[in-house]
């Protein structure tokens, strides 16, 4: 972990506010974007503390389903997901915000798409509160088309240039890297941002990339569901759709980081899972026709590349 910039007043408050109102600007525009179904919210609490809203949108026109969580929990003790790398902060107290959302389209010509952010303060009397934010947006296509691809990569670049020439190539790369499915040797998309630990620029500074991000998803996202929306598809194209979103949910289930501390922190499980496709297939062998689009996902994109 960076040094910490500690002038600087950590504001939860002004963190949890902005939260919310990210929360409630992207389900207001995907319910926009979709023109049928409208996002249900469901409030809890957590019995160790802390609570959060989760809303979720299914059977739309557009979003087959579509979840967006935020949640605040705290507690006296940091889940091991969270100290596995920094075992200097085992026994402090913690707090833990951020919204969650992944949206699963109907068409499979629109790709799966996930944005998180997130902010973390681990506390101890005496001592100097440790925090950090954490996120970022990636994007899954089923039938890929590049400029779609490039219209994603080219927004999160612009995000990140007020920040530094070097935050997007190496949020670029921590994404492919995160991303990443060892057991099947193939990224789970065509990535994006991702980053975590990142509190060296001072709490505002920090604070003011969250927000860029958070607000640039819907930039990022929104003009390549207008654009592919109405393609015409069959049943083929909705059985491949089906089997690669079981790639989704092997990732969220053994590698996300998210998910292992939601669940390690006694969150709420309907919540954590909310990310997970609403159908969803296994094909024993399965190996794409040679010279099909199904064999150029493969083959072009899934795997680290420059856009």
């Amino acid at each position: 972990m960076d040094n910490q910039d500690l002038s600087q007043q950590v504001d939860k408050e002004a963190v949890k506010r902005f939260l919310l109102t990210l929360q409630d600007t992207i389900c207001s525009a995907l319910e926009n974007e979709d023109g049928s179904a409208s996002f249900i919210e469901d409030a809890w609490q957590r019995e160790a503390g802390g609570g959060g809203r989760s809303r979720v949108l299914r059977d739309g026109a557009v979003f087959e389903q579509a979840g967006v969580n935020f949640s605040h929990v705290y507690g006296d003790k940091m889940p091991g997901s969270a100290t596995a790398l920094r075992p200097e902060l085992a026994g402090r107290s913690f707090e833990a915000m951020g919204v969650s959302l992944v949206v699963h389209p109907n068409n499979p010509h629109v790709p799966t798409s996930h944005a998180n952010v997130r902010f973390f303060i681990a506390e101890k009397e005496g001592e100097a509160p440790v925090w950090w934010f954490g996120g970022g947006f990636d994007l899954t296509p089923f039938y890929p088309v590049e400029e779609d691809c490039r219209h994603w990569h080219q927004t999160a670049k612009a995000i990140c240039a007020p920040f530094g020439d070097e935050v997007y190539p190496e949020h670029k790369a921590w994404c492919d890297r995160y991303f990443f499915l060892p057991h099947r040797n193939e990224t789970r998309g065509v990535g994006g941002l991702f980053f975590d630990d990142l509190n060296a620029w001072g709490f505002d500074r920090c604070f003011d990339y969250i927000k860029a991000v958070g607000t640039g998803y819907l930039e990022a996202y929104l003009p390549v569901v207008k654009k592919r929306k109405t393609t015409e598809y069959g049943e083929r194209e909705r059985a491949f759709q089906l089997y690669r979103r079981g790639r989704y949910v092997e990732f969220n289930l053994v590698y996300d980081r998210g998910t292992l501390f939601g669940l390690q922190s006694g969150g709420r499980t309907e919540s954590i899972l909310m990310s997970m496709p609403p159908l969803v297939r296994w094909e024993y062998g399965f190996e794409p026709e040679p010279g099909s689009a199904e064999e150029r996902l493969y083959k072009e994109y899934l795997m680290p590349r420059e856009w």
